[in-house]
């Protein structure tokens, strides 16, 4: 495999690159060679992230032969997002080339405590070479959004000619048990299907507040900590979690969009000309009316959508998504096992929900 090198941008260049994409002021000119720079950036960052990657296979499968290895590079609109997040919030000396989640690998492991034995026995007793650099146990101490996993940081660090110029760039490890990546997988859904930001904090309050108490009570099943400021009794939880799930109609709308997906899937192959699905969902009544449109015909996709918005505006039982195939793809490259992960966190929420009847 032939591995893109880097092309000599200093770091100052590239975080000029990523404080120019940001700044609305910047010319045509600046954004083009940001973009060729932030192009390079991110590019560079594949080879140490296979290396990272194959290590994280093999100590994994020493721990269980069903562990789910996968690796991502940020997504440019993703990295843009994040940088004005910093930029804009309360860590403006945040930089692309302080960006610790460019590249990084995931093993998705079934139980939390053999979560914990491949931090311990992969990473703490490793061998590894690479200098850490920042390590999280959001399993211990969760977040406040309720996201727990294990995060470790490193920088890439190799004596072969060849490979020491990728020396430096910064590599993130994750470690999950299969409880936390259902939740995980359910706020990339979520958001995908609602232009919501969940995952980032700027969600509606409403889903935010139902994936911290659905993140708690996969906390209790797991004998984990709680997510702070999460009912402590459980019959209280599983009350606000039902009350949530009754208010956002969350079974049957998730339920409509992987039903949705697969059917994108199934007519992408069969029409490749294709580029854009109206998904119309009446969820009271479970049903789903799918409306395909052409690259040529993106504006009237567009126009289609709003009239769809405006038509059901007030009617709660009805969901309205205009999805790109692309952009489908890309959830179902981000979350290779989508289909059945979806399923799962429904019938845990679904065990959840019969503990309060």
């Amino acid at each position: 495999m032939v591995w893109i090198r880097p092309k000599g941008y200093s770091k100052s260049k590239v975080n000029w690159a990523g404080d120019t994409l940001i700044n609305s002021k910047s010319s045509e000119e600046n954004i083009d060679k940001s973009l060729e720079i932030l192009d390079n950036w991110r590019a560079i960052h594949r080879y140490p992230m296979h290396i990272f990657k194959k290590r994280l296979k093999r100590v994994s499968e020493k721990i269980s032969s069903e562990a789910l290895v996968v690796q991502r590079l940020k997504r440019l609109p993703s990295i843009l997002k994040k940088l004005q997040r910093k930029y804009y919030g309360n860590e403006p000396t945040m930089k692309l080339s302080q960006m610790q989640d460019i590249a990084g690998c995931r093993a998705v492991i079934s139980s939390v405590e053999l979560a914990r034995k491949l931090y311990r026995e992969g990473y703490i007793k490793g061998d590894l070479k690479h200098k850490k650099v920042n390590e999280k146990d959001y399993i211990s101490s969760p977040k406040e959004d309720g996201y727990r996993s294990i995060h470790l940081m490193y920088r890439y660090k190799s004596d072969k000619e060849g490979k020491k110029e990728y020396n430096g760039l910064l590599i993130e490890v994750q470690i999950r048990s299969k409880l936390q990546h259902l939740w995980a997988t359910a706020i990339e859904t979520v958001d995908f299907f609602t232009r919501q930001a969940i995952k980032s904090n700027e969600g509606q309050k409403e889903w935010m507040e139902f994936f911290k108490l659905v993140s708690s009570a996969f906390a209790i099943i797991e004998k984990t900590p709680p997510i702070p400021n999460t009912p402590l009794e459980e019959k209280e939880l599983y009350f606000q979690i039902k009350e949530k799930e009754k208010e956002l109609q969350v079974i049957r709308i998730m339920s409509g969009w992987k039903k949705a997906i697969e059917v994108f899937e199934k007519v992408s192959k069969q029409k490749p000309k294709l580029q854009y699905f109206l998904l119309e969902l009446d969820i009271s009544g479970e049903k789903l009316n799918i409306t395909g449109y052409t690259n040529n015909q993106e504006i009237k996709a567009i126009e289609d959508y709003a009239k769809a918005e405006k038509r059901n505006k007030d009617k709660k039982e009805y969901d309205v998504v205009l999805v790109g195939v692309d952009a489908a793809n890309d959830l179902r490259k981000a979350y290779p096992n989508y289909f059945a992960d979806t399923e799962e966190f429904l019938e845990d929420l679904k065990k959840i929900l019969n503990k309060i009847n």
